[in-house]
C-alpha cells in the first residue's frame, strides 16, 4: 500500500476518533440518558465540548476533498513527493487541528486548517 493511501486509511480512523468524540462531548454535558437516546430534541453543545463538535464539522468538510485527491492520484498512477508531501501535510494539520481547537489557540488552529488545505492542494497539483 502507498503512504497515500496508508494515511488515507489513516485519516479516516481519526474521522472515527472525531465523531466518538462528538457524541461523548454531547453525552457529558447533557447526561448519559441523552447521549443514549434519539436526539430528537438538539441541544447544543458548548465550551470544549463544542469546539469538538466543530472541529469534526470542519473535518468532515475537508475530508472528502482529501480522500478524492488521494484516491485520483492512486488511480492515476500519480505517486510523487508532492502527493506524499501533500497526504502527510492532511493527516498531520488535521491531527493537530482538534487539539489546538479544544485549548481555544485560534492563530494556530488556522495555520493548522490552512497547512491540510495545502496538502490537499499539493495532491491536486500532482495530477497536473
Amino acid at each position: 500500500m502507498t503512504t497515500e493511501l496508508t494515511l488515507l486509511a489513516w485519516a479516516i480512523v481519526l474521522g472515527l476518533v472525531h465523531a466518538v468524540a462528538t457524541g461523548q462531548a454531547a453525552t457529558l454535558q447533557h447526561g448519559i440518558k441523552y447521549g443514549l437516546g434519539p436526539r430528537d430534541e438538539q441541544k447544543p453543545v458548548t465550551g470544549i465540548g463544542g469546539r469538538v463538535v466543530r472541529a469534526f464539522a470542519n473535518y468532515l468538510q475537508t475530508f472528502p476533498f482529501f480522500a478524492a485527491a488521494v484516491l485520483i492520484a492512486h488511480l492515476a498512477n500519480r505517486h510523487s513527493w508532492m502527493t506524499v508531501t501533500g497526504a502527510h501535510l492532511y493527516f498531520w494539520a488535521r491531527l493537530v487541528y482538534v487539539p489546538l481547537y479544544a485549548a481555544g489557540i485560534p492563530v494556530a488552529r488556522t495555520l493548522a486548517f490552512l497547512v491540510s488545505m495545502a496538502g490537499i492542494v499539493l495532491l491536486l497539483l500532482a495530477l497536473t
